[in-house]
């Protein structure tokens, strides 16, 4: 038993495991075994010199294009908006026209400016969007 618990917590093993522990699952799998890591994980660690650093800009990179991507969606949640003022505004026109006919052309006008104004707001929020993607 002595041995068996002497050999399982020699800093060999401990650095193979602690190794293969802290390597993503689709590295261990699709990667090829190299035999110097085999050959350097038997010497213990005092006398290999090797010494692992955490290396983050492969995740910082992936956490900003997620931020990006949650960005510009959350910029052209103002695009339907948009769609629903317009919706509102011919409505409203429709409305307007069947309550008094002859005001036909002064009701005509006013809806065209509120659907401009409202399609400029959502082409605003759209460029805000490709901006955060493709500008930052």
């Amino acid at each position: 038993m002595y041995a068996y618990s002497k050999f399982f917590t020699s800093p060999a093993v401990l650095c193979v495991g602690s190794r293969v522990l802290a390597r993503p699952i689709s590295v261990s799998c699709f990667n090829r075994r190299d035999p110097t890591l085999e050959q350097q994980a038997l010497v213990p660690v005092s006398q290999s010199g090797l010494s692992r650093y955490i290396q983050t800009s492969a995740v910082s990179l992936d956490i900003d294009t997620a931020a990006k991507f949650i960005g510009a969606g959350a910029a052209t949640v103002g695009v339907a908006g948009s769609g629903a003022g317009i919706g509102t505004v011919f409505g409203s026109l429709i409305i307007g026209y069947a309550r008094n006919p002859s005001l036909k052309q002064q009701l005509f006008s006013y809806a065209i400016l509120g659907f401009a104004l409202s399609e400029a707001m959502g082409l605003f929020c759209l460029m805000v969007a490709f901006l955060i993607l493709f500008a930052m």
